[in-house]
């Protein structure tokens, strides 16, 4: 396995674009680069900070626990009863910062910008599950991680938000960028048994 040091601003791997492992590809992993990251907290019984967030980021907060909501240019993931993250890869009405930090207070919310916290990957394949699993206490079976469910836990001992897009299946797995480079390795020795490819890097969403 390639490793040239440790995970810096830009890069959620230390491995170049290849094949590693056995032969086979049970799985792929590409490092995806969220553009801007905002955490949305206020009280979702409340319509006007509902409706408030709903103009002002163009989607409607998910209600259900550990589920996701998507507009074609961001995805709002479920963290709390109280607490969501935007989450976009590219243009997006995540901007002008302040003016809509300002908005959101008026109806009761609060907004952080916590665009450079977090390092994602998106990890696909008929494998992708399992090599998750063996790190995660979460159940990945389809019936209890459905497409667009999410949830926060562990891989290893490092906290992750792991999100999941499609039925391929296509999980989005987030950590913190300081912890990057432990789940980036851990995830490498694992996938190292069924094969995987590393992509090359693309937006997140």
């Amino acid at each position: 396995m390639v490793d040239t040091g440790p995970v810096d601003a830009g890069r959620a791997t230390s491995r170049e674009v290849g094949h590693y492992g056995v032969p086979a590809t049970g799985l792929t992993v590409t490092a995806v680069t969220i553009a801007t990251a905002w955490n949305v907290q206020g009280d979702a019984t409340r319509p006007d900070f509902v409706e408030g967030v709903r103009r002002l980021f163009d989607v409607v907060l998910p209600a259900k626990a550990n589920t996701t909501a998507r507009s074609d240019a961001l995805t709002a993931l479920w963290l709390g009863p109280k607490s969501w993250l935007l989450a976009a890869g590219g243009a997006s009405p995540l901007n002008d910062f302040v003016a809509k930090r300002d908005a959101l207070n008026q109806q009761g919310g609060a907004l952080f910008d916590v665009s450079a916290s977090r390092i994602a990957w998106a990890i696909a394949g008929p494998r992708a599950a399992t090599v998750l699993a063996k790190g995660c206490p979460l159940d990945f079976h389809p019936r209890a991680f459905a497409v667009g469910a999410c949830a926060q836990s562990v891989y290893g001992h490092v906290n992750v938000l792991v999100e999941k897009r499609d039925e391929t299946p296509t999980f989005t797995l987030m950590v913190g960028r300081s912890f990057a480079r432990d789940v980036d390795r851990a995830l490498g020795a694992v996938a190292l048994q069924y094969g995987f490819d590393v992509l090359a890097a693309r937006p997140y969403g």
